[in-house]
Parts: C-alpha cells; structure tokens; sequence
C-alpha cells in the first residue's frame, strides 16, 4: 500500500516564457522563478533561458513539489530527472518522474 501522508505539499511550479516581477536568478541553472513567496497556494512560475540545463519536461510541463523528511529515502527506487542538489542554504531538492509527470521532493533541514 501506497503511504501518501509521508508527502507534504509545497507548490505547484508552472513553466512560463513571460517575465515576471520580483523574478530570483539562478545562473548556474539559467532559469528565474517567482511568485512563490507571496502566492497563498504555493504557485511558482518558472522562466528558462535558451541555453537552460534542466531537462526538457521540467521546462515545459508543471510540475508539484512536495515536501519529504528524507531526501535520499524519497527518491530511492525512482527515476531521476535532476540529481539531489543545494539551491540554497539547508535545502536539498530532486526531480523524479512518476507517471510522465516531473516531481520535485524539497527536504528542508532547521
């Protein structure tokens, strides 16, 4: 049996081409993101550059995030889009694929 309670839904990140205000950068991902930090539903929308390193489908299909005790436990067993990573301090973050849809699972240290 599936335990869907060990997952705690953090936002929905939407592909976008428009700029949008209050925009964060990230270089070394070449993409800025928006909207989370003032949405009441946890929407982010998400802008890619051209050159963009991510996988196709997490720049064209939206994605939800959700937030896990452990990261590592998480993603064991599931198909990896973008290998566990730090985009800021005390967050390790990872993109799996379930049912073709991208997921990404946010752990977030105190």
């Amino acid at each position: 049996m599936i335990d869907k309670n060990k997952y705690k839904f953090h936002h929905v990140g939407i592909p976008t081409k428009l700029s949008r205000d209050n925009e964060k950068y990230h270089p070394d991902l070449k993409f800025y993101h928006s909207g989370y930090e003032t949405s009441e539903f946890g929407i982010e929308w998400m802008r890619f550059e051209k050159d963009c390193p991510l996988p196709e489908i997490v720049q064209t299909v939206a994605h939800v995030a959700f937030q896990v005790d452990d990261l590592e436990q998480a993603i064991r067993g599931q198909e990896l889009l973008i290998e566990p990573n730090s985009p800021s301090d005390g967050v390790k973050v990872a993109f799996i694929l379930d049912q073709g849809a991208p997921v990404e699972l946010i752990q977030i240290d105190d």
